[in-house]
């Protein structure tokens, strides 16, 4: 685990981004983890940490995600052009091949416990193909922006401010856990945001090998 948070207070994940709202769901690249038995066990070992946490949402496993290139909002994407997009995408990721990651062990970010993963190198490399695809059917000045890739599953959210080193030294405590898996599939969701939990209906999957 890396050293001690370097903030003093974590804050609620759950205000509303340009453009969010309840009843809005958005197109997305993610990859996906509920089917992953390396996952479930990884996910089981801090359970209980994260179920005990006041002032956290724990994510259930099925809703696990690491989050690589959005698109846009269903309701500004046409059907045609995101067709476009999957189809550019799978030309280009198909035949990549899967690759292995490490997860975890558990760290505390602002909003959110997290399960970092690492290499970051080809997933940034995913996510520079699924952008350039995007780009095939939109144009240079379409593709959505993202910050710096920091690819992570978050396993709790946090729902109000809190003093951060408490939480710190309870993570600390904790017994160090972390997995391997191979990167095997890329999904197409379309994500909504209700009661404290990002939800999805998948829509594509393209395999990488």
């Amino acid at each position: 685990m890396r050293g001690p948070s370097m903030f003093e207070e974590v804050q609620d994940h759950w205000y509303w981004r340009p453009g969010w709202r309840a009843d809005r769901s958005f197109y997305t690249w993610h990859i996906t983890f509920a089917d992953r038995p390396e996952m479930a066990a990884l996910h089981a070992s801090y359970a209980e940490l994260v179920d005990d946490l006041p002032g956290f949402t724990p994510v259930p496993l099925e809703w696990l995600h690491l989050t690589l290139q959005g698109i846009g909002f269903t309701d500004r994407v046409p059907e045609s052009d995101l067709a476009d997009i999957v189809k550019a995408t799978r030309h280009r990721v198909t035949g990549l091949g899967s690759f292995p990651v490490g997860i975890g062990p558990a760290v505390l970010d602002r909003e959110s416990i997290q399960l970092p993963v690492r290499p970051i190198e080809p997933l940034q490399h995913l996510r520079d193909l699924t952008r350039a695809a995007i780009t095939d059917v939109w144009g240079d000045d379409a593709v959505p922006e993202l910050p710096e890739l920091n690819p992570h599953i978050t396993i709790a959210y946090c729902n109000h401010p809190a003093p951060a080193p408490p939480i710190t030294t309870r993570l600390l405590n904790h017994s160090p856990q972390d997995t391997t898996l191979s990167i095997t599939t890329l999904t197409l969701l379309s994500l909504t945001r209700t009661h404290h939990l990002y939800h999805w209906a998948p829509l594509e999957s393209i395999a990488l090998h």
